[in-house]
């Protein structure tokens, strides 16, 4: 593989779920008690918050691809976000085997809107991620509306976190962070109102998977990720719909670095799915949906 250019053909897998939580100045996503937190919600171990670089390195020599993030948080958080427009321009050095995606914060309103197009159109951003609970908005409330429309109209996916979340797990009210925003059912509404605008459920809602399987049935334009749970721990009716009639719509996410893409495929190997299948989920849909 040559250093700078992505061959699909080439890559075993495509990670669709990857955080990057420290930018090259040392900035963290999160601050110290929310990390803190999502550290011991994950029993992560001590590399909590690898730069791109090391990512960049970690996927390539898994010969894999991984969509890499940060979430823009900043209004409800109160905590400055890490820059996606450098986490664009970082990856370009590492084009063989970094997607970058962008993140805006909902509540910039305009500001919001103008960023967007700047990453995508200047900066060569892939997408956009989205984390309703982090983020404090509710997604389908129509003040958002005109944000999808131009995501809609700049023809990149977006990624949605739904169901529960690590980020507070455990703090005194949840440190604020509320998870009924991130009920995939909401984003219903959004699919139907935007059909050209692609969108994954990551973690595939759990533990409100049934929902995110309704809206993905339903919805040609909505996929998705098994991000942030051990494959062994998924339950049994999403690993029969993600083995018969949902294999086209399911995509492989890790949540990195959180849990590692090493230990997802280890453990993702002891689901009875056919080979075929296992090609769809690890890498064929992702292609699909990137458009790559």
């Amino acid at each position: 593989m040559t250093k700078g250019t992505l061959h699909v053909e080439t890559l075993t897998a495509i990670d669709v779920h990857v955080h990057v939580e420290q930018d090259a100045h040392g900035h963290f996503s999160l601050d110290q008690e929310l990390m803190d937190a999502s550290a011991k919600y994950f029993k992560s171990g001590e590399d909590r918050a690898p730069r791109l670089g090391a990512i960049a390195e970690r996927y390539r020599s898994l010969n894999m691809a991984a969509v890499v993030f940060t979430v823009d948080a900043t209004i409800a958080t109160g905590h400055v976000a890490i820059s996606s427009e450098e986490i664009a321009q970082e990856a370009q050095d590492f084009a063989d085997v970094l997607i970058p995606f962008g993140s805006v914060d909902p509540h910039e309103g305009t500001a919001a809107l103008d960023k967007a197009r700047h990453l995508v159109e200047d900066c060569g951003v892939r997408g956009f991620k989205f984390h309703p609970s982090l983020q404090d908005f509710r997604p389908n409330a129509p003040e958002y509306f005109q944000l999808y429309e131009l995501l809609q109209d700049l023809a990149v996916p977006t990624i949605f976190h739904t169901g529960q979340t690590g980020i507070g797990a455990n703090l005194p009210g949840g440190r604020g962070i509320k998870l009924a925003v991130s009920d995939p059912l909401l984003l219903d509404e959004v699919a139907a109102t935007f059909p050209g605008l692609t969108i994954v459920l990551a973690h595939a809602g759990m533990p409100w998977y049934e929902n995110a399987l309704a809206v993905a049935t339903h919805k040609s334009n909505v996929f998705i990720d098994l991000s942030g749970w051990s494959p062994k721990y998924l339950p049994a009716p999403l690993v029969r719909a993600a083995s018969s009639y949902m294999s086209h719509k399911v995509l492989f996410g890790s949540d990195f670095p959180v849990i590692t893409p090493e230990r997802w495929l280890r453990d993702f190997e002891g689901l009875e799915i056919a080979d075929e299948v296992r090609t769809r989920i690890l890498k064929e849909n992702a292609v699909r949906v990137l458009g790559l």
